[in-house]
Formats: structure tokens, C-alpha cells, sequence
């Protein structure tokens, strides 16, 4: 079985590689890496792919940054020649970013059979783009791999679990993590930083809803006034985050803060190093979301709905928006969280990847 296997998204490398590993395993699978430059810091991915151990990619589009329809439209120029060259048997595509979208879509144009790994997954919130992507990609894709029991039950009210094959597989993104869990630990980047266990709060926030506009980084700062008086807060602040606080001009006032440190973005070992040892996450990301629930850390998410319900029914996940006081209520209760008594979701055992590749390959015997 010929494979392209498409990332573009520093979230993608994470849920990529244990499926990368365990493709490359098997001598019935031959797997191309893909990469569409979607994320363009070449030193950032670069640090995760070695992180991760991806291997370097085979295929690197090289997109440039630019408005949704315009980085799709490239992606898919490029990935239809590279399609029609190599005749894959399989793209499979993680996520829900534009080059899931675009690959896809270029695929399901050329007929080639499609796998998507975290379908099912709704936030029922059309003003996110990526809801749109994971709506479209989950009707194009033959192969449905879904992480949570809710995935499933989407996809049956969609009508998509009768048309296609979808299967509960458990989640990727915890693969990696339990993967690097021993490299995670070993980093101990909390203590370089001189960080107490339990003492401190991670703040990430990236969503242009949060960060476009001067309304929401000025209540993101009400936030971070507010948890600096229970935590000293760590923040790594994304690009496209930075970019906001210099162009608005208010990165002198987020930085004169006390007790809030800013850092450059982190690499996965260190990121999660600081996460796996911290009293809560403060943030917007859906992938911080299933590793904080993994990890058994109180995470409020600063969003008024998440793709990722077993989160909040199950995991440690709160939603509060911009609501500083929701924030305060969600950051009392992290103060009575018993991590003793808490357990992960089903399936969320490291072994997603290892399903994912049987249930390919017994695709081929069929």
C-alpha cells in the first residue's frame, strides 16, 4: 500500500509520528511524508521533528503564508502534481487545518481513496474554519478514525458511518505523548526555569477569535491579572499571538505584568515538560486540551465550545470564553481537583496508531 501522509501544522507532526513509526514497521506499507510548509518557522518544525523522531519529510510544498482560499489553492496546485506522479493508493490526513482540507480535496478530485485520522469531531460552530475543513474531510474520506465515542455518534447522525468505514480508534496525539513521556520527563524544564511542582499556571492562546482583535488580548489580560493572583503564570507566546501584541501596541503592557513570564514558543519536549508539571492550563488549543486530559491537569479553555466534548464530560476541561468570572470560578476548582482519583478516556492508551495500521492492512486483504 503507497501512502502520502500530509502534515502541514506543528499539531500534525505530533499526531503524524506514531503513525509514521508504525507504517514503517510493516512491510506491506510504503509511506511518504508530505509536508506543506502550512507552518512556516522552519526552525520550530525542524525542532519537532527531531523531537518527535519524524523523519525528514519526502515531499516539501513550501506554501506561503496568506488568506484561507489562497493557501488552499496552492496547496492543492501542488499536491495534485505530486498525486498524478506518484499514484498513492491512500492520503491520509490528520486534523482539521487547511492542508487536511486542501489535500483532500485534491485527492477526492483524483479518486484516490482517503483516510482521516480525528474524524467525527464537531465543535457545531461554523465561524471556526476548522469546523468547515472536518465537515468537508469527513465527507470525502473512505476511512473514518475517530478518537472519542461522541466522533461516532456525529458521524452516525451525518449519515457517515453507514457510506463510510468509521472506526473508534483512540487518539493519536496521546500516542506521542506516551511515547515521549520518559524524554518529557527528563527535560525537567520547570525546574530550569525555576518553577515550584503545582505552583504555576500555563497560558497559550492562538485563535484569531481571541487574538485578532485589541477587545480580546485586552480581556486575555484581564485573565492573566486575575490568575497571577492565585499562580505566576508561564506563557509562550505563539507567532501569530506576538504579531497581535506588537501591532496593537500592547506588548509592553503584557509584559510588564508581574509574575507572568513570556517565552518564545517551546519545543514538544519542553512545552510539555512545563504542562505535565503545572497546577492548570489557561488556554484555546484543541490538542492542549486532550494532553491536559491525558495528563490529569485542570485545563480552562478560553473558548465557548470545543470539538472535543469527552474533554469536559470525562477529562479535566472547562470552558469559560473570555468570561473572567467563569475564569475565576474554573480556577477555584482547580484548587480541589484529586488527580489520584481521575482516569483517561477509553482507548487513550498509546496504541491508536497500532489500530489505525491493522485495520489498513486488513483493508488490502478484503
Amino acid at each position: 500500500m503507497k501512502i502520502l501522509a500530509v502534515v502541514g501544522t506543528r499539531p500534525n507532526f505530533v499526531k503524524m509520528a506514531p503513525l509514521m513509526r508504525e507504517f514503517s514497521r510493516s512491510t506491506r506499507i510504503s509511506a511518504k511524508l508530505v509536508h506543506t510548509g502550512q507552518h512556516y518557522d522552519r526552525a520550530m518544525s525542524e525542532l519537532f521533528f527531531e523531537q518527535l523522531n519524524l523523519p525528514e519529510p519526502d515531499c516539501y510544498l513550501g506554501v506561503q503564508p496568506g488568506s484561507h482560499a489562497r493557501q488552499t489553492a496552492d496547496i492543492m496546485t501542488q499536491f495534485e502534481e505530486l498525486c498524478v506522479c506518484d499514484s498513492p493508493d491512500l492520503v491520509l490526513v490528520v486534523g482539521d487545518v487547511n492542508s487536511t482540507l486542501a489535500t483532500a480535496l485534491t485527492a477526492g478530485k483524483l479518486c484516490i481513496p482517503i483516510a482521516h485520522v480525528e474524524a467525527g469531531l464537531r465543535s457545531f460552530d461554523m465561524s471556526m474554519p476548522e469546523e468547515i475543513n472536518r465537515l468537508l474531510v469527513d465527507r470525502l474520506a473512505r476511512f473514518l478514525f475517530v478518537s472519542e465515542p461522541a466522533g461516532m455518534a456525529n458521524l452516525e447522525r451525518e449519515g457517515l458511518r453507514r457510506e463510510q468505514k468509521a472506526f473508534l480508534v483512540g487518539n493519536v496525539m496521546i500516542d506521542s505523548l506516551v511515547a515521549c513521556l520518559p524524554a518529557i520527563k527528563a527535560a525537567e524544564a520547570s525546574r530550569k526555569l525555576g518553577l515550584q511542582d503545582k505552583g504555576y499556571a500555563v497560558m497559550t492562546v492562538h485563535r484569531p477569535s481571541n487574538v485578532d482583535s485589541e477587545e480580546g488580548l485586552l480581556r486575555i489580560l484581564e485573565i492573566l491579572e486575575q490568575v497571577c493572583k492565585t499562580f505566576p503564570v508561564v506563557f509562550p507566546v505563539h507567532p501569530r499571538t506576538g504579531a497581535n501584541l506588537r501591532r496593537l501596541g500592547l506588548l509592553e503592557r503584557f509584559g510588564a505584568l508581574q509574575r507572568v513570564m513570556m517565552t518564545e514558543p517551546l519545543g514538544y519536549l519542553e512545552f510539555l515538560s512545563i504542562v505535565s508539571n503545572a497546577a492548570c492550563v489557561l488556554t484555546d488549543s484543541g490538542g492542549l486540551q486532550q494532553e491536559t486530559t491525558w495528563l490529569g491537569i485542570p485545563c480552562i479553555t478560553l473558548r465557548e465550545n470545543t470539538e472535543l466534548p469527552v474533554t469536559t464530560t470525562q477529562g479535566t476541561n472547562v470552558l469559560t470564553g473570555l468570561s473572567l468570572e467563569e475564569v475565576r470560578a474554573a480556577l477555584r476548582g482547580t484548587l480541589s481537583f484529586d488527580s489520584a482519583a481521575y482516569k483517561p478516556p477509553e482507548l487513550w492508551d498509546g496504541h491508536a496508531s497500532e489500530r489505525i495500521t491493522e485495520i489498513l492492512l486488513n483493508s488490502c486483504d478484503a
